[in-house]
């Protein structure tokens, strides 16, 4: 049979106000990034999906960012390799402190973004993981898209794991296109159960120009702060349990 995993970012209350329907997605996924204070999220929100994670047998990874809530991460930021490893460490010490059981990382917004082209952050990134798994007697996988956290991930003695986006538009490259970019944000729910089982079964998506792109994801993710996020959540489950395709965690 074949299996993939479903993730989604959750857990990015701010100001004490959840983005998302934590529990309604939880429901549905198989692993879920948790904002640990870097853009999103506060103690009560970490123990919170700690929780969840617990009752609906989800696998937790830390969600880290630039250190920057006013911007929800999402717009780059200059950070020096050590100022950046020591944000992301501590912020996964947060989720840690928690009671999270982590399993895995995956950067946020424009960290995400910054750690496929710029060595420097990506090493960075991988530094700080690499500690936090000394500290767990366990090697934490990063997920990523592609480009220079491969390589430190390497390095640094981490696996890596590839993931696709359900919900977000892909330029020819394979790149994500700009938010503000049409066809950006996907929001049908039909649409992004389609792209869910090609992926799966072709390890294909269509880019926004029509081009064909090839990828082996291990991982799918959703954007749990998408208006029709619950919507698209369950579309995806039911149309992969229609194709045979177990969702499940592969931490």
């Amino acid at each position: 049979m074949a299996a993939i995993d479903l993730n989604a970012d959750l857990g990015e209350t701010v100001d004490g106000v959840p983005t998302a329907d934590d529990e309604a997605m939880f429901a549905v996924i198989s692993s879920a990034s948790v904002a640990c204070g870097g853009h999103a999220g506060d103690a009560t929100a970490m123990r919170e999906a700690v929780a969840r994670a617990a009752r609906f047998g989800v696998a937790v990874g830390a969600h880290p960012s630039y250190p920057d809530p006013a911007n929800f991460g999402r717009s780059p930021m200059e950070m020096a390799p050590d100022e950046l490893a020591a944000s992301v460490a501590e912020q996964l010490g947060r989720l840690v402190a928690a009671g999270a059981d982590l399993r895995y990382v995956k950067p946020h917004g424009a960290l995400y973004h910054a750690v496929t082209r710029d060595k420097g952050q990506a090493d960075a990134v991988a530094r700080a993981v690499a500690g936090q798994s000394e500290l767990l007697g366990r090697a934490l996988p990063l997920l990523g898209l592609a480009g220079e956290i491969v390589g430190a991930a390497a390095s640094a003695g981490l696996p890596f794991v590839r993931e696709a986006f359900l919900d977000r538009g892909y330029s020819r490259d394979g790149g994500l296109v700009g938010r503000t970019e049409p066809g950006a944000l996907l929001a049908d729910p039909a649409a992004v159960a389609a792209r869910a089982v090609r992926l799966v079964r072709d390890g294909q998506v269509e880019a926004v120009d029509g081009t064909v792109v090839v990828t082996e994801a291990g991982s799918l993710c959703l954007h749990g702060d998408s208006p029709s996020a619950v919507a698209m959540a369950r579309a995806v489950r039911d149309a992969l349990d229609r194709e045979g395709v177990e969702v499940r965690a592969p931490w």
